[in-house]
């Protein structure tokens, strides 16, 4: 009997512990090799466990437990090895090709005349029933028609209706009455969680917070994705969202307003010469906020590959610690989820966050003229300890002229009209 050990693996850095959230897999399972068995949860991050060799799961652990990093999880029993795999064996069979398929099935019983229509008919009847090439074989061989098998089934009940209705999530009440329910569920908090709740509260009590607003005129953006969508996705291999250009206006603000990308530290303030920009995404375990880092230094194509990298790397709970820590400013869109307006909360230990909500048609007046444009809420909090307010002005009125002239970003503190007039 060979029996291997699986150990709690190090997130990263002065992390020595773990909170065993959940186990995937049943005690006593035989699963294999690379098999993700377990999700583990520090203060910053989520982990997978996964089998390093197939066998026969025995735990150690249970859900909740805090285990010391390097401990032992699980072991696993190698020499108890997964069966064959019967749903692939099945698969095989039911994508066969057609003429395949015909040379297994054996030849059918001789039938009466009478019998043969009925059954074409009772196929026509029954057209919407789909039916596997193994059951099919299986009524073949044992001269039954769909009719037949209908019949021998039993008569169906409510709960059979019902179930169809959840299974497709359709409810069975009609109009504005709901069945009545008097039920609630208590769920553990993930250690994730507790540590964001805490991180939150510390930011309200321990920051002097502010706030400012502005509004941006999204149309320059907008036409520039209608117009080049298709290329930009041609030459570069993905699409070219908004995110990527708030990202690179901040960089560029970021430059022209150093305050905002500092943080206090002790008695001292460091100001960084580079923007590693965190961007907040949400996740069923949480806000996790992977960072992009030099975002001054990247084109819009290799943001957007950045970008969406990360956020399916958070949403998978695969983002490693040294992939959340070292950002000098965030933002975060709640424009996603329908948001008009909001005050976002610092993300310690920066000193500020830049809000992005939704894009709504709104009147503006433009050249002495009342016109429709595709406007959007920003919203600028920092911390006034470290940020005079002129510099959290400056900044967001910067980051707005930027985007609503996006090719303004080609000519750093300068314009493009300014460039062009050697101004």
């Amino acid at each position: 009997m060979a029996i291997i050990e699986i150990r709690v693996p190090s997130p990263g850095e002065s992390i020595t512990h773990v909170e065993l959230y959940k186990w995937l897999v049943a005690d006593g399972a035989v699963v294999k090799k690379d098999t993700e068995i377990a999700e583990l949860e520090s203060e910053k991050a989520t982990l997978t466990l996964v089998a390093d060799e197939s066998g026969k799961i025995s735990l150690k652990a249970s859900e909740g437990d805090s285990l010391e990093v390097g401990s032992v999880a699980c072991t696993i029993d190698t020499s108890v090895q997964p069966e064959a795999d019967v749903e692939t064996e099945e698969k095989k069979q039911t994508t066969a090709p057609a003429d395949t398929e015909k040379k297994e099935i054996k030849p059918e019983p001789a039938k009466t005349e009478s019998r043969k229509p009925e059954a074409k008919a009772t196929t026509d009847d029954y057209g919407n029933v789909k039916v596997t090439p193994l059951a099919k074989r299986v009524m073949e061989e044992n001269d039954l028609t769909l009719e037949d098998v209908i019949s021998g089934l039993r008569r169906l009940k409510r709960s059979d209706v019902e179930a169809v209705l959840a299974a497709s999530g359709v409810s069975s009440v009609s109009g504005l009455k709901k069945p009545a329910s008097r039920e609630s569920r208590i769920d553990r908090m993930s250690s994730l969680r507790r540590k964001l709740s805490e991180r939150l509260v510390s930011v309200k009590n321990e920051t002097a917070m502010l706030t400012t607003f502005n509004e941006v005129n999204m149309k320059p953006i907008m036409d520039l994705r209608k117009n080049y969508q298709d290329r930009f996705v041609e030459k570069h291999g993905i699409k070219l969202g908004m995110m990527s250009f708030f990202l690179k206006a901040c960089s560029i603000a970021l430059q022209e307003f150093p305050s905002v990308n500092s943080m206090m530290e002790g008695e001292n303030i460091t100001t960084y010469d580079y923007a590693d920009i965190s961007v907040a995404v949400s996740t069923p375990k949480g806000l996790m906020v992977p960072v992009i880092r030099n975002v001054e230094s990247m084109g819009l194509s290799e943001i957007e590959k950045a970008i969406a990298e990360v956020a399916d790397k958070a949403r998978k709970g695969k983002l490693s610690i040294p992939e959340m820590t070292g950002g000098t400013f965030t933002i975060t869109n709640g424009g996603v989820f329908g948001s008009m307006m909001s005050t976002p909360i610092i993300n310690p230990p920066q000193s500020a966050i830049l809000g992005m909500h939704n894009i709504l048609d709104r009147p503006v007046v433009v050249e002495g003229q009342i016109v429709v444009r595709p406007m959007m809420y920003v919203a600028l909090s920092y911390d006034h300890r470290v940020i005079d307010g002129r510099e959290s002005v400056g900044f967001l009125v910067r980051v707005k002229q930027l985007l609503e002239n996006p090719t303004d970003m080609l000519f750093g503190k300068s314009s493009g009209e300014k460039e062009l007039l050697e101004l």
